[in-house]
């Protein structure tokens, strides 16, 4: 089984694959214990190279020449062959960061979530609130081919590192980065591609952009006209050879086009954060070996350039700590690897394959089953033996025949219960509780007739100073009523409750804007005639007002929530045909389609049935379980107290006016809609006089 302790960094690159193996020793420490560089037969940059078999060629002298077994492996991905996406997170609490990241990377990634391998990390700044994230992710086929090629060779690694990363890892452990370290830019110049990370107290960035040592031994290819073996040797012995400063004068516009995609770079990144303090550059890779790129980086950035040149915290002892100290600077990705494979990184991101994590531990743990198997077997032969045992010694010695008639007698006593059926657990019949749930609340529906008699009787007070303010001629005499009932609806609505089942299978709760989907309400819809000039109005100042005024009310059982709009008003001609119709903000449109002020569509006040199943009722609220129906009696209750309700609605306004008036049309229907809401009492206050008055 691989040790947790211990673990090998493996970088595949371009041009060599690089490897440190690692040891951690006390708390946050880690002790060097081996390190490799196989460079590839020819770099992968090469005209006409299959990449893979150059690879597995390297690889395979890896696996061949050092023991990878029994410690832990991390490779790389290059920057260029993933996605590394930053963004400022909204202010939320820590639980629902993960599902805002999520979001944010459906965003960012440019392909769907089932199809890459991703991760995150949350950097937050000592001297900011704001908390930003880092999305790395790789798709899912490049990831598995890399896995394959690496199963081929032997290598199942735990670990599968963006390289930008692992070489900020490697550095902020090795140079000790805190909140005094100063903006640091690393640039690793790989050999087809520039990974730019700016490492800033308490977060990173990262961008990668297409300039690596293969351009600068192209330049030469290009100019000498050579084989790109013999410019690639050119290049790494150029500050020896006689035409050095013909080789470099082929190679500047590459210097130059290095330093603008750096200078590009930190522009972009400085325009994002205004108070960024950028001081330094140090140099990865091994390309930062050609003469004079660390001066011209330096004149053109104006800042200081360094480049890796040993290890701080990791040594080689002996004679073999010059040749660790010229490694060191293409080791720098293994070196972050190996260090995340201990834990001892800064920033996470693992885009290895939970699949195939699973299967490798199953793979480790085969031994095992052996060894359990053979313990098994034991065990299961000793609960054998011992009741052979037993057995023999019951045969010696028969019970006495008491006993047989005794457990017959019981089983025949137990076959005649079950028969009788008084085993078995009844079914509930729930129409008791049915009945005695009638008694709950009894006294809402009468208080909500009693609420809109006293909505008509308001209107109704309203009216004379109406007809005046309004200077209507054509009153009618004597007055008809300023409001007269068409119809009450009144749906009860369930408290909503979370299904966990439900959201475990990405099932989205129903909305709720007036936030009481959490108790038992009921949705009253009242239909009105006015018959009142200018009838919205008249609405707004009676009907509206009076739900305001009548929010909470002492000895009432329930509160009253309204939607918004409260009403709806479908004006009329003296015809009896439509004018207009309206609500509070909105236009209804030729199609009977109400759209809000916004442009928003909602179908009258359904727009806010807070996506329950109601449950109609008829002046009684119905409560309990059980498959059955209601019982005669308690269906009886309930219609009488509807009719005797409706008759107490008919008496203060009647549901049509007086036939004989011939200026019976109203001026308009109104529909209200409000929710009766049963809110638990609140706490009485806690007495801070110790009961004095």
């Amino acid at each position: 089984m691989a040790s947790s302790n211990v673990c090998w960094g493996i970088e595949i690159g371009a041009a060599a694959i690089k490897a440190v193996k690692l040891e951690a020793v006390g708390e946050g420490s880690a002790k060097l214990l081996e390190y490799a560089v196989i460079n590839h037969p020819k770099p992968l940059s090469t005209p006409d190279v299959n990449p893979n078999d150059v690879l597995r060629v390297s690889l395979g002298a890896l696996t061949s020449q050092y023991d990878l077994t029994k410690a832990s492996i991390a490779v790389s991905v290059p920057g260029h062959a993933a996605f590394a996406r930053f963004a400022k997170l909204p202010p939320v609490e820590p639980k629902k960061v993960p599902d805002i990241v999520k979001f944010e990377a459906m965003q960012q990634i440019p392909f769907p979530l089932e199809q890459v391998e991703w991760d995150y990390q949350t950097f937050v700044s000592p001297d900011s609130p704001d908390v930003e994230v880092g999305i790395f992710a790789i798709t899912r086929e490049r990831v598995m081919e890399r896995l394959q090629m690496l199963e081929d060779v032997g290598i199942t690694p735990n670990f599968v590192v963006l390289s930008p990363i692992a070489v900020y890892n490697a550095l902020a452990y090795d140079l000790d980065f805190g909140a005094q370290t100063p903006g640091t830019i690393i640039v690793d110049v790989g050999t087809t591609s520039t990974d730019l990370v700016i490492a800033t107290p308490g977060r990173m960035w990262v961008r990668t952009f297409p300039i690596g040592g293969h351009q600068f031994t192209d330049a030469l290819v290009q100019q000498f006209q050579l084989s790109y073996a013999k410019a690639e040797k050119l290049k790494r012995e150029a500050e020896d050879s006689k035409h050095a400063r013909q080789v470099f004068q082929a190679m500047r516009p590459v210097f130059t086009d290095l330093a603008q995609d750096i200078q590009r770079s930190i522009g972009y990144y400085q325009s994002l954060n205004k108070d960024a303090n950028l001081t330094r550059l140090i140099g990865v890779g091994s390309t930062f070996r050609l003469p004079g790129l660390r001066k011209y980086l330096k004149q053109q950035l104006s800042m200081d350039v360094y480049r890796v040149e040993e290890f701080k915290k990791i040594k080689n002892e002996g004679d073999g700590a010059a040749a660790l100290n010229d490694a060191s600077l293409n080791l720098i990705t293994a070196y972050g690897l190996a260090l995340q494979g201990l834990g001892l990184n800064a920033v996470g991101g693992n885009l290895m394959p939970v699949s195939v994590l699973r299967k490798s531990m199953w793979k480790e743990k085969v031994p095992y089953f052996g060894l359990a198997a053979g313990l098994a077997l034991a065990a299961s032969g000793a609960m054998f033996l011992f009741p052979l045992a037993d057995k023999m010694g019951i045969t010696a010695n028969p019970p006495d025949p008491i006993i047989a008639r005794t457990v017959a007698l019981a089983a025949d006593l137990k076959n005649k219960a079950a028969a009788a059926g008084v085993l078995e657990a009844g079914a509930a019949n729930m129409d008791a509780a049915n009945m005695v749930a009638l008694l709950e609340r009894r006294g809402v529906f009468q208080q909500i007739t009693a609420d809109v008699a006293s909505m008509i009787e308001a209107g109704n007070a309203k009216a004379p100073a109406w007809f005046k303010e309004y200077g209507a001629k054509d009153a009618p005499e004597p007055p008809l009523p300023a409001l007269s009932l068409v119809t009450l609806d009144t749906d009860y609505l369930s408290p909503q409750t979370e299904d966990p089942a439900a959201a475990a299978q990405g099932a989205v709760a129903a909305p709720d804007p007036l936030k009481i989907g959490a108790f038992p309400r009921i949705m009253c819809k009242l239909t009105l005639n006015a018959h009142q000039p200018e009838p919205r109005k008249f609405a707004q100042e009676t009907i509206e007002k009076w739900l305001k005024a009548n929010v909470k009310r002492a000895n009432v059982p329930f509160e009253i929530v309204t939607s918004s709009p409260v009403f709806n008003v479908v004006e009329r001609a003296k015809d009896g045909s439509v004018v207009a119709s309206t609500g509070q903000g909105e236009e209804r449109t030729g199609s009977g389609v109400r759209r809000t002020a916004d442009g928003s569509i909602i179908e009258g006040n359904e727009a806010y049935g807070i996506g329950l199943k109601s449950t109609p009722i008829k002046g009684a609220i119905v409560v309990g379980g059980g498959g059955g129906s209601m019982p005669n009696a308690a269906q009886q209750s309930a219609d009488k107290i509807q009719a005797e309700a409706q008759s107490d609605l008919d008496k203060d306004a009647p549901i049509t006016p007086p036939k004989e008036d011939p200026k019976a049309t109203p001026t308009g229907t109104i529909t209200v809609t409000w929710y009766v809401v049963f809110k638990p009492a609140e706490p009485a206050p806690a007495d801070t006089n110790g009961g004095k008055k």
